[in-house]
């Protein structure tokens, strides 16, 4: 691990890298998930005063619910049209310069929420929500691809991880600009929405200065050269780019005459049938976690437990530090631990930290103490979502396959990720209502289904190439299949010995 941090260290412009590229990455994902909580009342307000000077007349409750709900969804729409481009875009214009553009709709969003409360318009928030839905969908996936391919194999575990730190680093800056003692006021909430505007200005300042991913340039646009200056300066002058350029070219002459695959071609080649399951497991989980469901539930629990009313933005506000710092401390913990330990360790502790969440709300009424129960359960499966699923899932789509299948498993993840967000933005206060907190227990299955298909199905990523790790795939499934074969081969023998021995 400290041979990794000094390593890490001696590469200033990786770092930069990271920083750069998480600034206007999935920071924005995770900051407008969060952000609307805060000024959601006021964003009512100018709804129905929208209404009042357009129509003369106020909203019905429930009709300006559903303009509240299809602004908030409206976010995940815009953000899987932006995946559903991604890919495409990486691959034709390159991962740094679709980021670059990509700035482009976060200051474009910004522009228009600064202008909505003058020009007393609701729709521009819409449409600003959309426009920030792209910005994420893009930078979620070329993020991710950009800081994997310019990392070396030794540090893209650790590296890995800093996609989903700034992903909680973004839900805690949308908690933390929110408070009324910041931007979460009736004069400033326009500002706090548009601070998006900000962290893209900033990424579209410095990211020019950071080379192209090198492994683009070299398996993709054939410039070996310009990998090797890109790996230079990324690295360091005294590293030598050479072993991992070869590993680079094993990979590019493994793939010489293929095409990058379309979406149909992932779903049809079996020999990626289980890198794909993966996916699909990890990405549907990481929405089916029950994740949102703690954070609602906090308030309550908390409440519960004696914070008063008017403190419980601060203390929701340290489940979002909770979120963070463990995030972050997983950088520390990843390359000694391995990232299927983490996986399938963190989705069966937080399968046992739901059901017993599940248990102290329904004592809580019963006995006095429960609720302090119930907090600590609370931070408790923070962490462990924070150093498992939260860490490694992000990044798992670029490592387990080979760079012809890239953009479709990130489009695969993409979608699912956007997609479980809409609807469990849509559902999840019906799922609530009808079982309040026994929704856990869905979640609860999902959780631990997913562990313990990563424990029998999922190898081990730590420090091992695309093509070592697409080789680990198939001897798990094969020596699987083969002592499935060998099993079903013996009860037939036995059968037939039994048959044989009953005729005579």
């Amino acid at each position: 691990m400290m041979g990794a941090l000094r390593e890490l260290a001696r590469s200033p412009v990786l770092v930069a890298a990271i920083f750069i590229a998480g600034i206007g990455g999935t920071f924005q994902y995770g900051f407008h998930i969060s952000v609307l909580n805060s000024p959601s009342l006021f964003i009512k307000e100018l709804v129905n005063s929208t209404c009042q000077q357009r129509y003369g007349h106020s909203l019905e409750p429930w009709e300006l619910s559903l303009i509240w709900s299809f602004i908030v969804s409206i976010y995940s729409i815009g953000g899987l049209a932006g995946t559903l481009y991604a890919g495409h875009l990486a691959g034709v214009y390159g991962r740094k310069t679709t980021l670059l553009l990509n700035n482009v709709m976060a200051i474009c969003g910004a522009v228009l929420v600064l202008l909505s409360k003058t020009a007393l318009s609701f729709e521009m928030i819409m449409v600003a929500r959309v426009l920030f839905g792209i910005n994420a969908g893009v930078s979620l996936t070329v993020h991710t691809m950009y800081i994997l391919e310019c990392a070396p194999k030794r540090l893209r575990g650790m590296v890995g991880v800093s996609v989903a730190s700034f992903v909680s680093m973004g839900k805690f800056f949308g908690q933390l600009l929110g408070i009324s003692e910041v931007l979460g006021t009736e004069e400033h909430w326009i500002w706090l929405l548009g601070f998006s505007g900000v962290a893209g200005l900033l990424q579209l300042l410095t990211l020019p200065f950071l080379p192209e991913s090198p492994r683009y340039l070299l398996l993709e646009k054939a410039d070996k050269h310009g990998c090797e200056t890109a790996l230079r300066r990324l690295w360091g002058a005294k590293k030598d780019p050479g072993p991992e350029m070869v590993e680079m070219l094993a990979e590019h002459a493994s793939l010489k005459g293929v095409k990058i695959h379309r979406l149909m071609d992932l779903f049809l080649d079996h020999n990626v049938r289980w890198q794909l399951l993966t996916v699909l497991v990890t990405f549907v989980t990481l929405q089916l976690c029950g994740i949102n469901a703690v954070y609602l539930y906090s308030f309550d629990v908390f409440q519960a437990a004696g914070i008063a009313k008017e403190n419980l933005r601060y203390a929701a506000l340290g489940t979002g530090l909770c979120e963070v710092s463990t995030s972050i401390a997983c950088v520390l913990i990843i390359e000694r631990t391995g990232k299927r330990v983490l996986l399938f360790r963190g989705y069966l502790c937080m399968a046992a930290t739901l059901a017993l969440l599940t248990l102290t709300l329904y004592l809580q009424n019963f006995v006095s103490w429960m609720p302090y129960c119930s907090m600590v359960l609370i931070f408790t499966y923070i962490i462990f979502f924070s150093t498992g699923p939260a860490a490694v899932t992000a990044p798992l789509p670029g490592e387990i396959f080979t760079q012809s299948y890239k953009p479709p498993a990130f489009l695969v993840a993409c979608i699912l990720n956007w997609t479980g967000l809409f609807l469990v933005g849509m559902l999840f206060p019906l799922i609530v209502e009808h079982l309040d907190y026994f929704c856990f227990l869905i979640f609860f299955v999902f959780c631990f289904f997913s562990g313990v298909f990563v424990w029998f199905h999922v190898p081990e990523t730590k420090n091992k190439t695309v093509l070592e790790i697409t080789e680990d795939f198939n001897k798990m499934h094969k020596k699987r299949r083969h002592s499935l074969q060998s099993k079903l081969s013996l009860v037939i023998i036995n059968n037939m010995q039994t048959s044989m021995s009953t005729k005579l």
